[in-house]
């Protein structure tokens, strides 16, 4: 198994802001004044060919408990997760345990023959024309989805949107069927597969597939959304328990590990990540591709995350090596073009 050795340069770097300089650090605490304080928070990764130049935190990931952000706090990462998604599947199909080029009702049998064409491919990079399953879920509904719900609710769709492979369209069901197929090829459950596969190897100790009931997110940061001039705790809806297109929760400090293990084979083959990293399709925003789990615009490859309470992104410059995250605790705007000027800093 690969192993991945955590430094405690990590966490000096953090509290010093040293490795860029005084000058750079407080041009990062001032793009980043906003969270700073008595409101919900953020927490900043900026790193070049996987080793960490500075980790910052701002602000709180419990208002109600006035504990503070820092290094180790887990945010949800909504969809950011669906790199480590795609990742899973691609080492799977390094394993020989399945196929990109598989057709989906081979792993999930009970969907539609409408759904007859699509493959992992096509799921990987949105071009399968699943229907979005937010959009079909029952009025009323008040329990949490997970996977398996999201493959109860297509079962009853007998149409796509397009022919699979023709277009383009950004689609959580995709998500959340890989994990369902993950699960089948792997024998296990994707949080486990996620766990033992990827974030232990790392050494991402703090990173998990949240399962409500069965699992703790240690140093947890909560999603907070503006009210009446307040801020009030805003962290879940029915959808949050979707794993496979939204569920995982990691610090900058397990983040920092990931985008190392990007720059080798220490996880994934090279042959994998090149894939992972190539556009797939041209996606409905001018200038931004889709490979597997990333956007792509340009030299970047890139992916934000938004949901109840919270807005996250991180950036990785393939050219330059220069990797920005910042993941934030609230409903506000999204934090890219933030992060796009503190990557302008290290330029």
């Amino acid at each position: 198994m690969r192993t991945f050795v955590h430094a405690s340069i990590f966490l000096l770097l953090f509290l010093s802001g040293c490795a860029t300089g005084n000058g750079v650090s407080r041009s990062v605490d001032a793009l980043m004044q906003g969270y700073d304080g008595d409101v919900p928070g953020a927490a900043v990764l900026v790193s070049r060919h996987g080793e960490p130049l500075l980790m910052r935190a701002y602000g709180f990931a419990d208002l109600e408990e006035r504990t503070a952000v820092t290094a180790k706090t887990n945010f949800r990462l909504a969809s950011v997760t669906k790199q480590f998604t795609a990742a899973a599947i691609l080492l799977l199909a390094e394993d020989g345990r399945l196929g990109l080029d598989d057709r989906i009702g081979r792993w999930l049998p009970s969907l539609p023959a409408a759904t007859e064409a699509v493959t992992i491919r096509h799921l990987l990079s949105h071009t399968s024309g699943l229907v979005d399953y937010e959009e079909v879920i029952p009025e009323g509904t008040t329990v949490q989805l997970r996977d398996a719900d999201v493959l109860r609710l297509l079962e009853g769709e007998a149409r796509t949107y397009f022919v699979p492979g023709t277009s383009y369209r950004y689609s959580n069901s995709g998500y959340a069927l890989l994990a369902l197929i993950a699960e089948k090829a792997s024998g296990t459950s994707f949080s486990s597969l996620l766990r033992e596969r990827i974030f232990l190897p790392l050494g991402m100790e703090g990173t998990l597939a949240f399962e409500h009931g069965t699992s703790t997110v240690a140093n947890r940061a909560f999603g907070y959304s503006a009210k009446d001039d307040r801020w009030i705790r805003d962290d879940q809806s029915i959808t949050s328990a979707v794993l496979g297109d939204g569920g995982v929760y990691s610090s900058i400090e397990d983040l920092a590990k990931w985008d190392a293990a990007l720059h080798d084979e220490r996880l994934l083959r090279r042959g994998s990540l090149q894939m992972a990293f190539t556009a797939a399709t041209e996606t409905d925003v001018a200038d931004v591709s889709y490979g597997y789990g990333w956007r792509i615009t340009g030299p970047t490859v890139w992916h934000s995350g938004e949901t109840r309470g919270f807005r996250n992104v991180i950036i990785r410059n393939r050219e330059t090596g220069l990797t920005v995250a910042v993941l934030t605790n609230r409903n506000a705007t999204p934090p890219r073009p933030i992060a796009l000027a503190i990557a302008k800093l290290f330029d």
